[in-house]
């Protein structure tokens, strides 16, 4: 804070009329180092509260003055409020922004550059990232539009490499991204058409190889879940504390890149700088008493090493991919096999149409049916593929949705095709938070038979007379019990009926016939795990096992969450929650809600909102404060999700019992999105 005579009063409180001022925050064993240079900045400390141990914390500080008051000033907010985490969020005026980035990246790269010193050369040990020399091989950009439209800043070199450009590849929702940022920040000026333009091609001859973009697909396809890929908690602090991992993982870049990467979050994100600069022990967990003394290193350090080794510009499959890029060859008809997580399986069959030849771009016609009801659905749609693989895309019914999770909605589709362009997998999704969406995948039709799907999936043991239900395309109508094969214990009885996309059976299956998934087998044609034998479901499972759900309805657009009881096996050895149990089938159930208690008064159950008790679709309530409310907070809140089975039971005779834990938290007021890409 300014001395006691530099203080001046305000309506707001006491404030002080700065210059210059360096300030430490100290929250419990973290600190949070930030320096602030420009001219008359009006500072506040308001420690609102402060409970260590993982509880609620809220901390307000650096508020400036109203606009009117001086043109020229800041506004920084610490605010935050959740449990066992924190968030700074810099909320900077925008003709202060960019200044802002620039000097905290000044300020803080020097500090750091040393870190770097055991992969640069020795002489740049002392400088920041950004004088550093680029020792990487580049990849030239030789599309004239690109050129124009980045070469005024990013310069050029003999070998026709863009600075920065070069040495970056990214997915169409990576550059879009980039985009953005630069017509945000540094004034970049492009129409829609250009900026598309240059997303295809940065996408493609700057892009992810198919087995680089496949493990994070997931992030383009906005699905919700609990990231697997984190490879420590060193990464997990420094890279995917305030977005998913894939985000990091969604690009591959020169080693100068990744840390001039670091020193723009430093600059733009304040809690980055903290997350960098907190020291990790790097020796081994195995090392004993006699091994080297313990050394610490900040954590920048430790990714930028990592992203080093595992995240390069250069890569094996890169190099076997680049040279092969070319616009795929997708029209025809695919079969579609589908899932909708609480309504169950979809198939049906799309034609694909490409609008001029050598264009990247197609149409689409689809038809889907649910197997339960039959219930059909028809959409067109347009799509276009970036880098040889990748699908985005658009659909619609032309129907009027008559719900939230109606099928009828405009869907937007994301989709990875194998390198030999046979089959494609993805999701199509709606919804305000893409919480919607059908898991997809296409099966090119040739006139080879395609074995899809069976139904029902999971037979129990010693069950007699079961007619079951093969779907694919261009299935033999005329065959023996003999040319299929369901694995021992299950014998074909009868043939029912045949067609080229469905086959009907009656099947037995034995009393000894070992449980676990299965491969269908017709003359040859294989649906690898397509059957599931079993002698009785074992313990109850709500997925998804953790979920998030947004207020809205107001302002915002309400964020639903479906969710789907599953009945799940032990496995050989008999115990619940090891690595041998296997899911069985999805489960009917009877839904509600029941309080997942944190503190004496909680009653978030109340407020939160509302689950089909038949369906499983949560509804959350409203945003903004709730007079009804303790504190009159927002509806926001921690529940169990209860799913409790209709006829399976324990061995006690009580319907078996699963849950899950839902956090429904506030409307999001910035969305991270691209939607462009899909255009």
């Amino acid at each position: 804070m300014a001395p006691p005579d530099e203080q001046v009063l305000h309506p707001r409180g006491l404030v002080s009329k700065t210059t210059q001022e360096e300030t430490n925050f100290l929250i419990g064993k973290r600190s949070v180092d930030i320096t602030l240079r420009t001219r008359n900045i009006y500072n506040r400390f308001d420690l609102a509260k402060f409970l260590s141990g993982g509880v609620r914390q809220a901390i307000h500080g650096l508020t400036c003055l109203d606009d009117q008051e001086d043109q020229s000033s800041m506004t920084i907010s610490f605010i935050t409020v959740s449990d066992w985490s924190s968030s700074l969020t810099y909320m900077v005026r925008k003709n202060m922004r960019r200044t802002l980035g620039l000097l905290v990246i000044l300020s803080s790269g020097i500090s750091s550059s040393a870190a770097f010193s055991q992969s640069i050369d020795a002489s740049q040990a002392d400088r920041d990232p950004a004088d550093w020399l680029e020792t990487e091989v580049g990849i030239p950009v030789t599309d004239p539009l690109t050129k124009e439209k980045c070469g005024a800043c990013h310069t050029a070199d003999s070998k026709e490499d863009l600075s920065r450009i070069s040495w970056t590849r990214a997915t169409p929702e990576g550059w879009a991204q980039t985009l953005k940022r630069m017509v945000k920040l540094n004034g970049l000026s492009i129409t829609p058409d250009e900026a598309r333009s240059i997303v295809r091609y940065l996408s493609t001859s700057h892009g992810l190889a198919p087995d680089e973009a496949k493990p994070v697909m997931y992030f383009a396809e906005h699905r919700i879940l609990d990231e697997t890929i984190i490879p420590n908690d060193t990464l997990h602090q420094t890279c995917a504390s305030c977005h998913a991992f894939a985000q990091v993982m969604s690009s591959r870049r020169s080693y100068r890149e990744w840390a001039l990467l670091q020193n723009m979050h430093k600059g733009l994100y304040p809690t980055a700088q903290h997350a960098y600069d907190t020291l990790v022990d790097t020796r081994p967990a195995h090392a004993g008493e006699g091994s080297d003394p313990k050394k610490q290193v900040p954590q920048s350090l430790v990714a930028l090493e990592w992203l080093k080794k595992n995240a390069q510009l250069h890569t094996p499959e890169w190099a076997a991919w680049s040279p092969s890029i070319q616009i795929p060859a997708l029209s025809g008809k695919w079969f579609v096999k589908a899932n909708f997580v609480g309504h169950g399986p979809l198939i049906g069959e799309m034609t694909v149409t490409p609008t001029a030849p050598g264009n990247a771009t197609f149409t689409t016609e689809t038809t889907l049916r649910l197997l339960d009801g039959h219930q059909a659905f028809s959409r067109k749609g347009t799509g276009l593929v970036y880098a040889g693989y990748s699908w985005r895309g658009t659909s619609r019914s032309g129907a009027q949705t008559t719900s939230p999770d109606d099928m009828a909605a405009p869907m937007r589709e994301t989709m990875w095709f194998a390198p030999d362009q046979t089959k494609g997998t993805g999701r199509w999704y709606w919804g305000e938070y893409h919480e919607f969406g059908l898991d997809v995948m296409l099966t090119r039709e040739t006139g080879t038979p395609i074995l899809a799907l069976v139904s029902p999936a999971a037979l129990q043991s010693s069950a007699q007379q079961i007619q079951i239900h093969l779907y694919g395309d261009a299935l033999p109508t005329s065959f023996s019990l003999q040319d299929i094969d369901m694995g021992g214990g299950v014998t074909v009885r009868k043939i029912v009926s045949a067609t080229p996309h469905e086959i009907v059976l009656t099947v037995d299956v034995a009393a000894n016939a070992t449980p676990g998934a299965r491969n269908v087998a017709m003359r040859g044609t294989v649906l690898p795990q397509g059957l599931t034998i079993y002698s009785h479901i074992d313990y109850l499972k709500v997925t998804p096992q953790t979920s998030l759900a947004h207020l809205g309805g107001i302002k915002y657009g309400k964020g639903y969450q479906q969710f789907s009881a599953e009945g799940w096996s032990n496995g050989p050895d008999g115990k619940s929650g090891t690595s041998d149990d296997f899911l069985i089938k999805p489960v009917p159930a009877t839904w509600s809600l029941a309080e997942f208690s944190t503190v004496a008064y909680d009653d978030d159950v109340q407020f939160v909102g509302a689950i089909n008790p038949v369906t499983g679709l949560f509804t959350p309530n409203v945003e903004g404060p709730n007079t009804k409310r303790r504190f009159m907070r927002n509806n926001y809140g921690e529940v169990w999700v209860v799913g409790t089975a209709k006829t399976e039971k324990d061995a006690n005779g009580t319907p078996l019992v699963g849950r899950s834990y839902l956090v429904t938290t506030v409307p999001a007021y910035k969305r991270w999105d691209q939607p462009e890409v899909s255009q």
